[in-house]
């Protein structure tokens, strides 16, 4: 089976958008957040992190999907009392059987979850040492807007975001300090980090050395295919029982404008921070790391 695709980057980082692009692949197929190195086992996950419901809805819907074909109010309640039923497995068993259900497809996963914490990313480096590493970055004052905006919607992502490790600032720099050094003894080519607006910007150009990366086909038939995220699963709002997933955002709007996305204005490192009260600005270990990153 060939080794699975792992996004990494901070929650609002463009990881939906381009995890439902890179799925569409005829070789690839793409999931939604499922969680799964938050723990060490099923068990552990499934009523420790996974105890709010937000963090269980894409691996319920995945393994509804998997198993019945469509995601239904009933397909979800089997695929609960599948995973209650295999408590006991550890996490690489449960990724087995994923991929077996799959076929050799390579799985394309993005949890934002995971790169907060270093042992959740040594756990997936340890079950998958060969996984393909694609390191998404977005500017931080966008992705920290972006993060306070959907805190806003919903009240479980208040409940976890408190203290300062969740302002954003400091939730950017942490997450990507994390992957850098779970990442800088790699070998070479495993990993490939890029800047999700640069990439969104011009798909055209980047889609195929991202496919010459992955050993892909990388020919216009699958670029087509890969311009059409919206044709996934699991790019919609789910049924009762596991109405997310995913970013919310992108399951009400998953398809690709490009004119906009090829309007995308990036702010700058000097921009006041508007989620603060004192609208103080970056300090230099935001601004050390963005600028190693591409960002002004």
């Amino acid at each position: 089976m060939p080794e699975p695709l792992f996004i990494l980057c901070p929650p609002r980082s463009f990881s939906s958008i381009v995890c439902g692009i890179l799925g569409q692949h005829p070789e690839c197929y793409g999931l939604p957040e499922l969680n799964l190195f938050l723990a060490d086992d099923l068990q552990s996950l499934w009523h420790g992190p996974m105890s709010l419901p937000i963090f269980r809805d894409g691996l319920l819907r995945a393994i509804a999907q998997l198993h019945d074909g469509v995601q239904t109010e009933d397909t979800v309640l089997r695929a609960r009392s599948f995973i209650t039923a295999h408590l006991h497995w550890d996490i690489p068993t449960l990724v087995a059987h994923i991929q077996e259900c799959v076929g050799p497809k390579i799985l394309v996963e993005k949890s934002p979850s995971i790169v907060s914490r270093p042992e959740s990313l040594a756990r997936l480096l340890a079950a998958f040492p060969d996984a393909n590493l694609l390191h998404l970055t977005r500017h931080p004052h966008a992705n920290g807007e972006s993060i306070i905006g959907l805190r806003n919607r919903y009240e479980q992502l208040q409940l976890v975001a408190r203290g300062k490790a969740s302002d954003p600032e400091n939730m950017w720099d942490r997450c990507h300090e994390l992957i850098l050094a779970a990442t800088e003894d790699l070998p070479l080519g495993q990993t490939m980090r890029i800047q999700g607006e640069t990439l969104l910007a011009n798909l055209d150009l980047y889609l195929p050395q991202i496919c010459e990366w992955l050993d892909i086909d990388a020919s216009p038939a699958a670029m087509a295919e890969m311009m059409h995220p919206e044709n996934s699963p699991y790019a919609c709002r789910g049924p009762k029982g596991a109405p997310l997933g995913n970013d919310p955002n992108f399951l009400d709007g998953p398809s690709i404008d490009q004119e906009r996305l090829k309007r995308m204005k990036l702010p700058t490192l000097d921009d006041p921070l508007s989620w603060r009260e004192d609208g103080s600005l970056f300090g230099p270990r935001t601004r050390k790391l963005a600028t190693a990153f591409g960002y002004q």
